[in-house]
């Protein structure tokens, strides 16, 4: 008899006796639904001899089980329309499939079986090392991803946060069949994995086929997690000189973790200054002045710290003015209130690309499974709504003024541009206010 559930954390929650947490997400008039195997271990808990593991593993799972071949897999899904896919973040793995709901039941044995029973050949493991470090080389060659990776060196240094989720090639070199099978046995099972489905489904019908393959493995252990406790007290700045058409740059600053109460603050602002075409960022750097073709504003969030970031492709010639055009609407922000209409615009825009976003079963299944992993629970659309509006001019500003100072700023910079003009762009950064 498979395992009974035994513990309800919300209408939408079921915990098996082994861990597991399955969550079913109806979607009326749907008929298809979107699968995700969340396994909450990514590249935050590897060491530094096993850098790459997890996006190793990811791939690997995609190469063969004891029941099926690469093209076996590839065929029970694509042959019946669906779609398969997977991707590794630094705090967890998501293996995931989309298909008409009439197909759940052989998608579902596809997908649980890649990640119980991959059969990790040495073979493959050895075909798949020079794909990955292609991967590596690839990102490499693109400025704007490398100035990324680069920034995340500098707001994370010597942390795990500021290492590529890919590995370096020294790493992925060096892993060994072994290590990764054991990686695979030691935390891929169901006290840190979640099933999340969305779309034509029903809870009951998903936790039956998830207590059917999942039921009776059991957890073995915790992943350890090296907790950031770093703090920044000056600019820091870091130069890629390679030969570029552009010159890539990526400024970032510490900001808010997960579940942060000013987290709403924060994402409207960052729909002000750089979410969209309307934003400030996007009207001054590009509209206004040409300056660059692609300018924008993101978050990074992770369980105890975070990231506010600015990135843009410019003229190596006016990478100088785009900077100091950068900064200057940053501070604008910490030192005058937004205007009500930009603060409402920001609001509407931010409630409509997620409800927008909700309609859909992936995104819908992707959304549940990042909340379930952080809070335990999927978060409700009703709360979120009730938390953007009660947002007010004075949050915003609030938020700025303490997350946007000198002391925090990191610029990374990739282009045909001299190393020696580091301490120029440390000069420009220090004109930055100091604090609140």
């Amino acid at each position: 008899m498979p395992d009974k559930q035994v513990k309800k954390e919300s209408p939408e929650v079921v915990t098996l006796k082994n861990g597991i947490r399955v969550v079913a997400a109806t979607l009326k008039e749907r008929k298809s639904v979107a699968v995700g195997i969340w396994v909450a271990v990514g590249a935050r808990h590897e060491t530094q001899k096993l850098a790459g593991v997890s996006h190793y593993l990811e791939h690997l799972v995609f190469k063969g089980t004891h029941k099926r071949t690469a093209n076996q897999i590839k065929e029970s899904v694509e042959g019946v329309g669906g779609s398969l896919n997977a991707f590794t973040s630094e705090e967890c793995t998501c293996f995931l499939v989309k298909s008409a709901s009439r197909h759940f039941e052989n998608v579902f044995d596809v997908l649980s079986d890649m990640v119980l029973s991959a059969s990790l050949k040495e073979a493959d493991i050895e075909k798949e090392r020079t794909v990955i470090l292609e991967e590596i080389k690839m990102t490499q060659d693109q400025p704007s991803q490398l100035a990324d990776e680069n920034l995340s060196e500098l707001l994370w240094p010597e942390h795990v946060l500021g290492r590529p989720i890919a590995g370096t090639l020294k790493t992925v070199k060096g892993l060994t069949p072994d290590e990764i099978r054991n990686y695979r046995d030691r935390y891929y099972r169901p006290g840190l994995i979640t099933v999340v489905a969305a779309g034509d489904i029903a809870s009951k019908k998903l936790v039956s086929a998830v207590e059917s393959r999942f039921g009776r493995t059991q957890a073995l252990q915790e992943p350890q997690t090296a907790v950031f406790k770093g703090v920044q007290s000056k600019p820091k700045v870091k130069i890629f000189n390679k030969k570029t058409e552009q010159v890539h740059l990526a400024l970032g600053l510490h900001s808010l973790p997960k579940e942060h109460p000013d987290q709403y603050a924060l994402d409207l602002l960052n729909v002000v200054l750089g979410g969209n075409m309307s934003s400030r960022l996007f009207n001054e750097v590009r509209e206004e002045r040409g300056l660059a073709y692609d300018i924008g504003s993101y978050q990074r969030h992770f369980n105890e710290t975070g990231a506010f970031m600015v990135s843009a492709g410019v003229d190596s010639k006016k990478l100088p003015e785009a900077l100091k055009v950068i900064l200057a609407e940053l501070e604008k922000v910490r030192e005058h209130l937004v205007k009500p209409d930009e603060l409402k615009r920001a609001k509407e825009f931010y409630l409509g690309q997620l409800e927008l976003g909700l309609e859909n079963s992936m995104s819908q299944m992707l959304w549940i499974g990042e909340s379930v992993l952080a809070t335990g629970k999927p978060k409700a659309l009703k709360e979120i709504t009730r938390r953007v509006e009660a947002t007010r001019l004075e949050d915003l500003k609030n938020i700025a003024r303490r997350l946007f100072v000198r002391g925090s700023l990191n610029l990374s910079v990739v282009g045909e541009i001299p190393v020696s003009r580091q301490e120029d762009f440390l000069k420009v950064l220090s004109c930055f206010p100091h604090s609140a």
